[in-house]
């Protein structure tokens, strides 16, 4: 793949009241550089569903994931329970392991020693059209 550099503006643009605008131009950056980190495990995903919403991740959305990151406590993650994907928080309290959608209308999924469970990848950054809500 041929690297992609874009400009990068020198001084952030504020998002409150306007200013004068800097015409300067910091570097030109790669967007592979601030967003992959392990280009082996690194995988795109594109969303389907509403149940992260709250999170800011909504259908059609692309997720950056991970599969070389270890899953902390509060990150977002793909895993596979029951042979079905999902994007959920991961929540570990104790010895429980819970996956909590970020929207009221869907529940708490709580791991049992029953489910097959496993984190697929850790969700590093999502691209999101804000133009299409």
């Amino acid at each position: 793949m041929q690297k992609q550099e874009l400009q990068l503006f020198l001084e952030p643009i504020p998002a409150g009241f306007p200013s004068p605008a800097a015409d300067y131009v910091d570097r030109n950056v790669d967007l592979n550089d601030i967003l992959i980190k392990n280009k082996i495990s690194t995988f795109l995903v594109r969303v389907a569903g509403d149940s992260m919403i709250n999170s800011g991740i909504f259908p059609g959305d692309i997720l950056i994931v991970d599969k070389s990151v270890t899953p902390s406590h509060k990150n977002i993650v793909v895993a596979i329970l029951n042979g079905e994907f999902t994007i959920k928080r991961f929540i570990k309290e104790n010895s429980k392991i819970i996956l909590r959608p970020e929207n009221p209308k869907y529940k708490d999924i709580e791991i049992s020693i029953e489910d097959d469970f496993k984190i697929w990848g850790v969700v590093t950054f999502n691209i999101h059209n804000p133009n299409l809500q």
